[in-house]
């Protein structure tokens, strides 16, 4: 349609990069190394992106590959970094553990600060809560597998959040898309409901800091919505669609603050955009 192609002419950065990279820290045993490789490489696999895992996951790794993200992504383009493993909190700082030392909150921060793109952070750990604070951004969503440090056992979440990332069901707006969000609350969801099937006391709550809504960046793709991105315009149009549902999103938050007919004229306006932008990509 004439009137979508117009408004995805006029729409800066629609098809920016995406990187992800996932990271299986320190296991400590052989059970849980196992376990947090696989979940990096699988994840790494559903996205696209890069694990580092085994005796290679150390803190000069995880810092040069952050740093290869701040030289080469963009203020339009994204950037998923997930953690998965253990995690330390003494009361003063939170640490993701690896081989060799450790990695700090302070750490992590100062390195994802020079990244230029809206970044995703997954701290699928224990005592990941501890760096909510520490972590949070205007251009970074941050989500933890535990709402503060006091959360030490080992978490389930991280092999939810990766289930997600396959799952169609994850897919709550049906728009052949997961989003980080999306990827959240299932993984939430289902390990609430672990510790509910297992009769046990849930030792994890998931958390997350987001107040400029980056986490509905989708992160992986199904069905036809994974086939346009082989097509660099359909690409572009699959960027815009999520651009658009964002601008939905915002709109609905702010209902209460502007007159009722503005609301559903500004509302229309977008709905009638998003349905002529899937026209698109479906062709």
């Amino acid at each position: 349609m004439k009137f979508c192609l117009l408004l995805l002419s006029l729409a800066p950065g629609i098809s920016g990069a995406e990187r992800a990279l996932f990271v299986a820290g320190l296991g400590g045993e052989p059970d849980y190394e196992q376990r947090f490789q696989s979940l990096a490489r699988e994840g790494a696999k559903l996205t696209g992106g890069e694990a580092l895992a085994g005796p290679q996951a150390t803190k000069q790794a995880l810092r040069d590959a952050i740093a290869r993200a701040a030289a080469d992504l963009g203020e339009e383009d994204t950037f998923l970094l997930v953690l998965i493993g253990h995690g330390t909190y003494d009361g003063l700082a939170y640490k993701f553990n690896v081989p060799g030392p450790d990695v700090t909150a302070e750490e992590l921060r100062s390195w994802l600060d020079a990244v230029k793109a809206r970044q995703i952070v997954v701290l699928a750990t224990s005592a990941s809560g501890a760096a909510l604070k520490e972590l949070a951004h205007p251009r970074r969503a941050v989500f933890a597998a535990t709402r503060s440090g006091m959360e030490k056992n080992a978490v389930t979440f991280p092999r939810y959040f990766v289930e997600a990332l396959r799952d169609p069901a994850a897919d709550t707006d049906k728009n052949e898309a997961v989003s980080a969000a999306e990827a959240f609350r299932y993984a939430s969801q289902k390990t609430a409901a672990f510790f509910e099937t297992q009769k046990r006391i849930a030792t994890e709550h998931a958390a997350m800091e987001d107040p400029a809504g980056i986490g509905r960046a989708s992160i992986v793709r199904f069905g036809a919505a994974q086939a346009a991105l082989a097509d660099p315009a359909k690409r572009a149009l699959l960027a815009y669609r999520e651009k658009l549902e964002a601008e939905i999103e915002k709109l609905k938050r702010e209902k209460a603050a502007m007159p009722l007919e503005e609301y559903k004229k500004r509302l229309q306006a977008l709905l009638v955009a998003l349905a002529g932008i899937q026209e698109e990509i479906e062709r």
